[in-house]
């Protein structure tokens, strides 16, 4: 089952990431390493939001993700949202 992750980001979320970025990404990597997320990468023009995509058998460790993501931690993330997603071609 595929799974979007989107995120809304406070504004100037650029500047207030860096303390927490490359732990944000350190998690990033590890879930993309066993497979869990496929892709992952903020919007462009804006930089206002993200999102996410897992392949996971349930919702469970997507919600575990934004748990343990030091960008919600530190109010980064004003909203987040999972929705399941079904592919139509790829994936």
């Amino acid at each position: 089952m595929h799974y979007v992750l989107l995120y809304d980001y406070v504004e100037d979320v650029a500047t207030k990431r860096a303390p927490h970025r490359e732990q944000h990404l350190a998690l990033v990597r590890k879930l993309h390493e066993r497979g869990e997320l496929l892709m992952a990468g903020a919007w462009a023009n804006p930089l206002d939001g993200a999102a996410l995509v897992f392949r996971v058998d349930s919702s469970k460790p997507v919600e575990d993700f934004v748990a343990a993501d030091p960008f919600v931690k530190h109010g980064l993330v004003t909203r987040w949202r999972i929705r399941e997603w079904n592919v139509a071609i790829g994936g």
